[in-house]
């Protein structure tokens, strides 16, 4: 299984979570390593939402991404429940997103849920998260 980090989050982020996410992989014995990936990275900068999510169409595939208009623009979720994609959408509390170590500090607080659900949760499915979420929350 694949988890891509969005072009709005620095691609560092993925490669760092990657790191993270290997040791655990191999202690939980989990059938499917799950991989953590950049969609600028995978598909290029600027490519267009309705470019890149039919390439996911394992469906197995999860998103993390501040881009809430994807859940807002029918023709994209349309796609996203199509190709049968879990999103995780990070709500910034400004237009302006997150800054860098805020969202390092929410991934880090919500991975272990964000795995949980990426590895449990029936799809599509699409969850958001705040800077005062506790945990995720369905949408």
């Amino acid at each position: 299984m694949i988890v891509y980090i969005d072009e709005n989050l620095a691609p560092v982020l993925a490669s760092g979570f990657n790191i993270l996410q290997a040791p655990l992989n191999f202690r939980h014995k989990l059938k499917e390593p799950i991989e953590v990936r950049s969609i600028k990275k995978e598909f290029g900068e600027g490519a267009k939402d309705e470019d890149w999510i039919p390439k996911l169409s394992s469906g197995k595939d999860c998103v993390i991404t501040q881009d809430y208009n994807i859940n807002r623009i029918k023709e994209q979720r349309q796609l996203c429940e199509k190709f049968n994609i879990g999103m995780v959408y990070f709500r910034p509390p400004s237009k302006n997103g997150f800054e860098y170590w805020d969202m390092v500090s929410m991934l880090v607080k919500h991975w272990p849920e964000i795995i949980k659900k990426a590895t449990k949760e029936k799809r599509p499915f699409s969850f958001k998260v705040t800077s005062r979420s506790s945990k995720l929350e369905e949408i």
